[in-house]
């Protein structure tokens, strides 16, 4: 039986919408949320039919002969896991699999914590991490706790990956903007990230997420002191720029107190999908901040359960097409150059990457303490 655990119910409401990076539904359990993902995941459980009954592995062994525990961290969307979940239920019959769910941020203290219990010969709780960005992913490899696979279809990927195979981009999640027409009009608003910061009618009508906590925040902050400077931080905090989660912010958008927002694609598109929502996304002039979440094996020495044949397998379902129809009816898109569906409402994958901008994953792990350190002396961010 596999089954979902999640950290602290006051991190995962405060969470809720944010991003991959903070993960969360908005409240309730996650069978509630899971009940509102019903028409998504029937949507992939009708095109995984087209899928083989069994997944095979590299050596040709039938996904019922995969075996053991795997405990998976991972930041995506508590209803979304509860929708995996129950898929890979079917496809792994004879395997455990369990995933523990918080934000980025939360993860990697839980890691950092594990890594300072166990000691050099001690192990970590999980077997598999699958989070925001990859930034962490090339710590967690310089630190030597991954396992390299050489994935066999890597090159269908739409994004880097590591050539060594220590980890691979599993879904897709877009740093937009977003406003109310109900509210506001798109020809009065901002339509590029440089404006949101520093149009006088947005001051104090202006949000975004926790980039102390969620990792596609912290990514999209890194964008843009890249693309504008220090300064850019700076311009968010005279904009009076609201830090919170995603929920929040969407329910300003609603009664208009927030006149545009920054946030993930994705949770706009579910309010609308799951809600009618006429809430809308701005895909930035100076480009959408795409922004490749990784999927990664802990060593075997380090790792739970010591059950590297299971985390292969469910790795190659996860990248699978199959695999990725369960992240795309999660409204983010796919990482494979040759699945061509995206989310609900969404642009087209390749017209969204058309206009991008880049995001320096070595600087993101290398400078986190100064970025974040630099971000709060200019923004205020709230203490819990």
């Amino acid at each position: 039986m596999k089954k979902l655990t999640a950290v602290a119910m006051s991190f995962i409401m405060a969470a809720s919408l944010v991003a991959c990076g903070g993960g969360g539904s908005s409240s309730g359990s996650s069978a509630t949320e899971a009940e509102k993902t019903t028409a998504a995941a029937e949507t992939a459980e009708a095109a995984g039919e087209t899928e083989a009954a069994e997944t095979p592995d590299e050596g040709g062994a039938s996904a019922e002969d995969v075996t053991g525990k795997v405990v998976i961290y991972t930041s995506m969307y508590e209803d979304i896991i509860a929708m995996v979940d129950e898929k890979l239920e079917e496809v792994f019959p004879n395997a455990d699999i369990e995933f523990f769910y918080g934000g980025t941020g939360t993860l990697q203290s839980k890691v950092a914590a594990e890594i300072d219990a166990a000691g050099d010969s001690g192990k970590l709780g999980c077997d598999m991490l699958m989070v925001a960005e990859p930034a962490y992913s090339l710590e967690l490899k310089e630190m030597g706790l991954l396992h390299a696979y050489d994935y066999a279809e890597k090159d269908k990927l739409l994004f880097d990956y590591d050539e060594e195979g220590y980890w691979y981009p599993v879904r897709v999640c877009n740093m937009v903007l977003a406003y109310n027409p109900e509210m506001y009009s798109k020809e009065e608003l901002p339509t590029n990230f440089k404006d949101f910061a520093t149009d006088e009618n947005l001051k104090g009508y202006v949000s975004m997420g926790n980039p102390l906590t969620s990792g596609t925040s912290y990514a999209a902050i890194v964008a843009l002191q890249d693309a504008y400077g220090d300064e850019y931080f700076a311009q968010l905090g005279s904009q009076e720029t609201a830090v919170e989660s995603g929920s929040v912010a969407l329910t300003k958008l609603e009664t208009g107190e927030c006149k545009e927002i920054m946030i993930l694609e994705e949770s706009v598109l579910k309010k609308r999908e799951e809600e009618g929502s006429l809430l809308e996304v701005i895909y930035p002039d100076d480009g959408t901040i795409a922004i490749p979440s990784t999927i990664m094996t802990i060593d075997e020495a380090k790792s739970a359960n010591e059950n590297i044949a299971a985390c292969e397998a469910i790795t190659d379902w996860f990248l699978s097409p199959e695999g990725q129809e369960y992240i795309v009816a999660g409204w983010m898109h796919s990482v494979r150059s040759d699945f061509d569906q995206a989310p609900y409402d969404a642009l087209p994958t390749a017209e969204i990457l058309k206009n991008t901008m880049p995001v320096d994953w070595e600087r993101c792990f290398r400078e986190r303490e100064e970025i974040r350190t630099l971000f709060q002396e200019n923004v205020t961010v709230p203490e819990g």
